[in-house]
């Protein structure tokens, strides 16, 4: 299937590991060119690398977005090869306080990593696609942000955020062949959540085969209608619709991508 982004350029924020890398290297398979942002030099140019040894087109941007110079120099980096078509942001941070520790610095630092990172390459690529007449911001959110807990609620509240400024940045781009989405997904499985699991797995009787581990930890912490952990590439995917002029008739939505974990209508 062609997914018609052969030729654009994407800006992907976060992609020196994990679901940004996922979502480059699959945007990189259909022929887009993506900047891979990173703050750790080493990572983003590793990642940069293996995407141009598979045969794509990538550049590189580092920068850290939760400072206005850090966006700065990314943007600069992402435009100096020409205009940007696609921003991805997915750059973020998480934090396991909760309500006694979380104290209002936390709050004010977390908010600034996860959603005014998001702003300020919102306020620096999306012009310039104004100028196009056509492009694609796409947000990661998280179900946390339709379902709070009562654990991390600064986090928490940062998802919801993003979902809030995606739908009104939808708005705003009315008629402009701008689209503004979010894909929101579940319980990612990568090495850190799997290694957690195998160390927790004593504490909750999870059993000591990875595959039980991974089934029960499901079943305990996020039941939900595919009985799995989510892949990064599933996430990856979601966005890759949402970047394609197939997807020109949806803005302000919220895909999820969750396994049924946040069960709404």
């Amino acid at each position: 299937m062609d997914f018609q982004i052969s030729g654009k350029r994407a800006l992907v924020t976060g992609a020196s590991s994990g679901l940004g890398e996922a979502i480059a290297r699959m945007l990189a398979g259909e022929g887009a060119t993506v900047i891979v942002h990173g703050r750790n030099e080493q990572r983003a140019n590793q990642v940069t690398e293996n995407i141009i040894q598979a045969g794509g087109k990538a550049e590189v941007a580092i920068g850290d977005l939760s400072t206005d110079e850090g966006a700065d120099a990314v943007a600069a980096a992402a435009l100096q090869g020409g205009a940007v078509d696609i921003l991805v942001n997915n750059a973020g941070v998480v934090s396991h306080k909760n309500w006694p520790d979380a104290m209002p610095d936390d709050w004010m630092e977390l908010y600034n990593a996860n959603v005014v990172s998001y702003v300020r390459m919102i306020r620096r690529i999306v012009p310039q696609m104004k100028e196009l007449g056509w492009g694609r911001v796409i947000h990661i959110g998280g179900g946390l942000a339709i379902q709070p807990i009562k654990e991390q609620p600064h986090y928490n509240a940062t998802l919801a955020a993003r979902h809030n400024l995606s739908v009104s940045l939808a708005r705003q781009l009315k008629e402009t062949g701008i689209t503004s989405n979010v894909v929101s997904p579940g319980a990612i499985m990568n090495p850190m959540v799997e290694e957690w699991l195998v160390n927790a797995a004593p504490k909750f009787s999870w059993g000591t085969e990875l595959d039980e581990i991974k089934y029960r930890a499901v079943q305990d912490l996020i039941p939900n209608d595919t009985g799995r952990f989510g892949l990064p590439e599933e996430i990856a995917g979601a966005v890759l619709y949402l970047t394609s002029p197939l997807a020109n008739y949806v803005s302000g939505a919220v895909i999820r991508v969750d396994g049924g974990t946040i069960r709404n209508l």
